[in-house]
């Protein structure tokens, strides 16, 4: 790839937005992306886990990329994971992405019925077709999808001129050399352990995409910073400050994407609704816990940037 600085940052997951009856909302999706843009991220990843893609319909997902789109103005890199579990609707998403100009696309492996890794590079390759002139991102997460992406794989997958980037969103920060050595100059890879964005750019990771960089952005522009200029031991203290908040975030009944919602609407003033069943809401006893983790957020930033 001649020019990856767009890809070069920090690259928050977009959060689903709904109404206050739980429908896909137009206008809390242009309002999250305007307020990506004003806190300073490279751009947004679209359509992903955070994105509670797998809950939502093709029509739906087509709608949330439009109004970022609109609202991003151009001046956010938008990655857009369009990935489904059957091709067809997944080259549909992609080709729907590609219209409106999106700067990659992005796929998780097929998930339930455990396929020979032929049979996902098909899929992989199918998606690829239906947006020849567009970059695609592998999504590797073993954890959730069931499948890693092996090197044997990745190699059959470099055969594609399209494929300009890894996802990496196993835990071993060795995955991260592994595709940089193999994917050679030029070829991106993405931290995605929000807990371990010190450790995967310190491995040679170009940016991150993470599931807690849109709540609390602040914390992981710095860590990127401090990471660019060497400052490793400097990066670390913030990553464990941030790593607290995430464990803490985890303690509440509620879905952690549901926490960061609420929290998003104590500290920024962005209702952007609450999480879609069979993800939990919150509960009335979460509301303290949250709180908590909302003034953590806010002690950090003050510490640390």
């Amino acid at each position: 790839m001649e020019n990856i600085s767009k890809y070069q940052g920090i690259i928050p997951a977009f959060y689903a937005c709904y109404d206050d009856q739980g429908a896909v909302s137009p206008e809390r999706v242009e309002a999250l992306t305007k307020y990506m843009i004003k806190k300073g991220v490279k751009g947004v990843y679209v359509g992903g886990s955070s994105g509670e893609c797998i809950y939502q319909s093709v029509a739906e997902r087509k709608v949330v990329l439009e109004h970022v789109m609109k609202a991003a103005e151009g001046k956010l890199t938008v990655i857009a994971h369009v990935a489904c579990n059957n091709t067809a609707d997944s080259m549909e998403l992609a080709a729907h992405a590609e219209s409106l100009g999106v700067d990659a696309i992005a796929a998780i492996p097929p998930i339930y019925f455990h396929l020979p890794e032929y049979a996902i590079a098909e899929y992989w390759n199918d998606i690829s077709s239906a947006a020849p002139n567009t970059d695609f991102v592998i999504y590797n997460i073993p954890q959730l999808a069931g499948v890693a992406l092996t090197m044997p794989l990745f190699k059959e997958m470099r055969k594609n001129p399209q494929v300009a980037a890894v996802k990496n969103s196993s835990m071993p920060v060795q995955d991260i050399q592994m595709f940089k050595m193999e994917g050679g100059e030029g070829f991106v890879v993405f931290n995605g352990p929000d807990e371990q964005l010190v450790s995967g750019l310190a491995m040679g990771a170009d940016g991150g995409i993470g599931g807690t960089y849109a709540v609390m952005p602040e914390l992981y522009l710095k860590i990127k910073e401090l990471a660019d200029a060497g400052k490793i031991v400097e990066a670390q203290k913030i990553q464990y400050a941030a790593d607290a908040i995430i464990y803490a975030m985890c303690d509440c009944h509620g879905n952690l994407y549901a926490v960061m919602k609420e929290i998003l609407r104590i500290r920024e003033g962005l209702d952007i609704g609450g999480v879609r069943k069979p993800l939990t809401n919150l509960i009335p006893e979460d509301m303290e816990q949250v709180k908590k983790c909302a003034a953590m957020i806010d002690e950090a930033i003050k510490t640390y940037c």
